[in-house]
């Protein structure tokens, strides 16, 4: 049994363990590098003193951070600039730059994620699975073969390969066991499945409203030497109410900035020892000796053959297996393509298979792998681009524009673009517009103008194809059938309808959970983990085209729940309208980040209207941690669509949800939440004074009316939407 646990993982896992511990090695010397190169600490040195004197060289100075290996970063925002960099302590001077360089960047996103966001984190998981099964499994094989384990390190008899593998093994399966499990504790707190276990200091009574006290005059920042200082954070500019926000070794505190009294202190939970110990095991951040030894250890993983999981293939999940793929140095067509969800590359493969079929030798890429020496036979580049959030590059297109803009000259080949996306959404084919831009500005030849596809149509692709026979005079005819994506039925278990009033059918439709099979839930895929705000995809009867819905539920309640307004003539809507419970549907789950409230006690700003308040509902029942949330709803008719109405009231008096605004659209005098936003500016204004993240769902002009309020109630504090959105506080989801 033992020996089949161990090699299950060592057959199947050949890369990815590879991949994960060779990366892990090479990480493992940047801790032990910044600790030599960081600025020598000055003896005795106060935090107060510190921060003296760099303020005194940063004007607009919002914060200072201490690494463990004892690197003094600071960090400001300047004439609606930020700046950061690495200072010396002995005189508060810039000395270098705050980032990591592009190596240690790069290395990290392999490590964590293989580039591949949450999906790649869990798949890396998984390799941390493998590893530590390998480990744990290993050592009980040892210890059979040496006869015990108090005969550890007796002396060994067989064939050399044999020997060699055990010896390796004698010496790496703890260090090897060691990084497998931290790694898996690393990822289940990435997802929320491990409590926070912090203590937050109590919010002062009162403060003196005083803003000029001199650093180096304040006891409690005196008494604090720098080598237990992890954080500081400065008020902001302006405010007499805000005050300082110090982080230790024990705690965290509150300092009033006109005194320098300390305000309120909570101190280091044994939740939190236990969290940054394996922090610092994992990352050997404060411990840079055990961090080499480790990395050592690992560059025994490859000798030892303990490398790699099958799901690795998960990162390539939505790349279609391309056939007849000529080598890239021959190909006369490169097709390169940027897809999030799959759906492109089915696209692309149809292309590749029509060009075949009129005698091109063609080869199909990830647009992250661009680089035209690789196709020295090129004459012409046909890049099929799909659009990620709000513009973003989908996932593999990263580092396709910078791949480009580092290019001393375009390639010679004619290039065409062709966009992908639906014109209900802001964003319609905007990262293919970006890159054919950036192509233009390159001076890259262009082959045709630049082709847009509407939802997947198929009529769209096969224009757009003429248009490239035309250009290319070859008899070009696309006929693409869009794969069905792989779906799960779920089963309707109870409606609740609203809208009659206004004639707008609208319903809360909750699905029972579908039962996960052993890989989903080894793999988390399918419907094991979701969170509300990711998105539902329901294929209605008649078409392959899913229609994508915010989801109001997380896995956590057992449920999945969508909000549905049947649409004039819409296919799916009144399909979804129509169900009654016990009737089915065929969806699939999509993950959306961008669009969760995250972690924290960061007060939350959730502004709707109509279905919009789905995933929004979601964020307030998954609050156990009573983070401070105010909600601005609209509707047409209090008494007909008042979503979520009774769950609302319960749920402000469990304390999830802090305040409630309503706006009314239909009656005497019609109010949007826009009107009440500006009604209620002043605790909106204070709320994102004290750092809170807004987000907004529902249709595209009732978002754009709260953006426009929010710019009004803004321009006092010096903020605008777009600094908030750039600094990740600003959110939607736009329909």
């Amino acid at each position: 049994m033992i020996r089949t646990l161990h090699r299950w993982p060592g057959l199947a896992a050949p890369i990815l363990v590879t991949v994960l511990a060779l990366s892990g090695a090479a990480l493992s010397v940047f801790p032990a590098a910044e600790r030599l190169t960081a600025p020598p600490p000055v003896a005795g040195q106060s935090v107060a003193d510190l921060a003296a004197r760099v303020a005194a060289s940063h004007p607009g100075l919002e914060e200072i951070r201490r690494s463990p290996s004892g690197r003094i970063t600071a960090w400001w925002f300047v004439d609606g600039k930020p700046g950061s960099a690495v200072v010396d302590p002995a005189t508060g001077a810039d000395v270098g730059l705050a980032d990591p360089n592009g190596l240690e960047r790069w290395l990290t996103n392999l490590h964590r994620s293989l580039f591949l966001g949450d999906a790649g984190r869990l798949v890396m998981a998984a390799g941390a699975a493998a590893m530590l099964v390998l480990a744990l499994s290993g050592a009980a094989l040892v210890a059979r073969r040496t006869g015990g384990w108090r005969r550890w390190f007796a002396p060994l008899r067989g064939p050399l390969p044999g020997r060699l593998h055990v010896e390796i093994a004698r010496v790496a399966v703890f260090g090897l066991a060691l990084s497998g499990a931290t790694g898996l504790w690393m990822t289940a707190s990435t997802f929320d499945l491990l409590p926070d276990g912090a203590l937050r200091p109590a919010e002062p009574a009162g403060v003196s409203g005083e803003m000029t006290f001199p650093l180096e005059r304040m006891a409690t920042l005196r008494e604090v030497p720098v080598d237990a200082l992890r954080k500081l954070s400065f008020p902001y500019a302006g405010d007499a109410e805000d005050v300082f926000t110090l982080a230790t070794d024990s705690g965290t505190g509150l300092i009033d900035q006109g005194t320098g009294e300390l305000l309120s202190w909570a101190g280091m939970t044994g939740w939190q020892q236990v969290s940054e110990t394996i922090y610092m095991l994992h990352t050997e951040q404060g411990a840079a000796v055990l961090g080499l030894i480790l990395g050592l250890i690992a560059l025994s993983v490859p000798v030892m053959g303990a490398t790699g999981v099958v799901i690795w293939a998960k990162g390539r999940h939505g790349r279609p297996h391309l056939r007849d793929n000529a080598p890239a140095g021959r190909a006369q067509t490169v097709i390169l393509v940027g897809s999030e969800g799959g759906s492109t590359w089915g696209f692309a493969a149809t292309l590749a298979g029509a060009l075949r079929e009129v005698g091109q030798a063609v080869h199909v890429a990830p647009m992250s792998t661009f680089d035209p020496a690789h196709h020295p036979s090129a004459e012409r580049f046909l890049i099929l681009a799909a659009t990620y959030g709000e513009g973003e590059a989908p996932a593999s297109a990263k580092g396709f524009l910078d791949r480009l803009e580092r290019l001393p000259e375009a390639p010679p080949a004619p290039l065409a673009v062709l966009g992908f996306g639906g014109r209900s959404f802001p964003a319609f084919c905007a990262f293919a517009a970006t890159v054919e831009a950036t192509a233009r500005a390159k001076g890259w030849p262009s082959l045709l103008p630049m082709g847009m596809v509407d939802r997947q149509s198929s009529q769209d692709f096969a224009r757009w194809g003429r248009a490239l026979g035309s250009a290319l005079d070859l008899p070009l005819e696309l006929a693409h059938q869009p794969a069905r994506p792989e779906a799960q039925g779920l089963t309707l278990i109870s409606r609740r309808d609203y809208g009659a009033e206004v004639q707008v059918p609208t319903a809360i439709l909750r699905f029972a959970l579908p039962k996960a099979t052993p890989w989903a839930r080894l793999t988390g895929g399918g419907f094991v983990q979701f969170q509300a705000g990711d998105l539902l995809g329901v294929l209605p009867e008649g078409s392959t085209l899913p229609r994508f819905y915010s989801l109001a539920s997380g896995s956590r309640d057992g449920f999945v729940e969508i909000v549905v307004r049947k649409l004039p003539g819409g296919l799916c809507s009144g399909q979804l309208v129509a169900l009654q419970p016990g009737d089915t549907v065929q969806a699939f789950l999509r993950r959306n980040p961008d669009f969760h409230a995250g972690r924290g006690r960061t007060p939350l700003i959730l502004i709707g209207a109509g279905t919009g308040i789905g995933p929004l509902a979601g964020f307030i029942r998954a609050n156990a941690r009573r983070r401070p949330v105010h909600l601005v709803f609209g509707m047409r008719h209090r008494d007909s669509d008042f979503l979520y109405q009774k769950e609302l009231a319960a749920w402000q008096a469990e304390g999830r949800l802090g305040q409630l605004s309503t706006a009314v659209s239909r009656g005497a005098r019609p109010h949007y939440v826009q009107d009440a936003l500006r009604a209620e500016s002043a605790e909106v204004a204070e709320a994102i004074r004290n750092g809170a993240k807004v987000m907004v769902c529902g249709g595209r002009e009732m978002a754009q009316g709260v953006w426009r309020a929010l710019e009004e109630i803004l321009v006092p504090m010096g903020l605008t939407p777009a600094m908030l959105k750039a600094g990740g506080r600003y959110v939607e989801d736009v329909y």
